[in-house]
C-alpha cells in the first residue's frame, strides 16, 4: 500500500467518493488535473453493471471530456468551498465579482460561468465555488426575472392552456412563453435553462 505519499499529497484537496455520488458543479481531481462536472448521469442498463456517465471540463484549460465510470468506482473529489460573490461586471478578461463580506474581488473565466453569462447582473449574489482561492464554478441564483423583448402578438381568444410561442428574453435567450404573454412584459426563468415559470409580480 502506498497510500501514506499519496494521503499526504491528497489530504487537503481531495476526498475518494463513490462515482454515483457526483454532481454537477462538483470538482474532480483526476490525474493531478481539476475538473469541474457539467453533468453526471447514473445509468442503468438492463444487463451489466450501472455506470456513471460525467461529462467534465478540465478547469486549466477549459478542455471537455467525457468519463464513464462504474457507480462504485471510487472518485477524487477536491474541496471546494461555495462563497457567495456579488456580480460586479465583464471585460476582456473575464467577469468580475466581490465577496460581499471580505470585498475580495476575483475574476471568473468566460469557460466556467458558460452558459450563466446572460443572467449576471449588476449586483446579482452567486454562489462561486472555490478551490484554493480559485473560482471554479457558479451556481446562480435559481430564478431571474428578464423582459420579452420580441415575441408575437398576443392572440385574443387563445386560451392559457394552448401551446407556448417562442419568446427572446432582454439577455438575448430563447425560451418559449405562454400565449398570454406580450412584448416588454417582466416574467421569471429557471436560470438553468431559461424556462418560463411566471409572469413577474414587481
Amino acid at each position: 500500500m502506498s497510500g501514506s505519499a499519496e494521503g499526504q499529497k491528497f489530504g487537503k484537496t481531495a476526498l475518494k467518493v463513490i462515482a454515483s455520488s457526483i454532481r454537477k458543479g462538483n470538482v474532480i481531481e483526476q490525474d493531478g488535473k481539476l475538473y469541474v462536472v457539467l453533468s453526471a448521469e447514473n445509468i442503468h442498463p438492463g444487463k451489466g453493471t450501472p455506470v456513471s456517465q460525467i461529462e467534465m471540463r478540465r478547469i486549466g484549460d477549459g478542455v471537455k471530456v467525457s468519463e464513464r465510470y462504474k457507480t462504485t468506482d471510487q472518485v477524487e473529489k477536491a474541496t471546494v468551498e461555495d462563497r457567495n460573490f456579488n456580480y460586479l461586471y465583464e471585460d476582456g478578461d473575464g467577469f468580475h465579482f466581490m465577496n460581499a463580506e471580505t470585498y475580495d474581488q476575483v475574476q471568473v473565466s468566460k469557460e466556467i460561468v458558460g452558459s450563466a453569462a446572460p443572467y449576471l447582473q449588476e449586483n446579482m449574489t452567486v454562489k462561486l465555488s472555490m478551490h484554493d482561492l480559485n473560482p471554479v464554478a457558479i451556481q446562480l441564483p435559481q430564478r431571474a426575472t428578464l423582459e420579452v423583448v420580441e415575441t408575437e402578438p398576443v392572440t385574443k381568444g387563445q386560451t392559457a392552456s394552448s401551446s407556448y410561442k417562442p419568446a427572446i428574453l432582454s439577455n438575448g435567450v430563447r425560451t418559449s412563453v405562454p400565449p398570454h404573454i406580450g412584448t416588454g412584459t417582466r416574467i421569471v426563468v429557471m436560470t438553468e435553462d431559461g424556462s418560463y415559470v411566471e409572469r413577474a409580480k414587481d
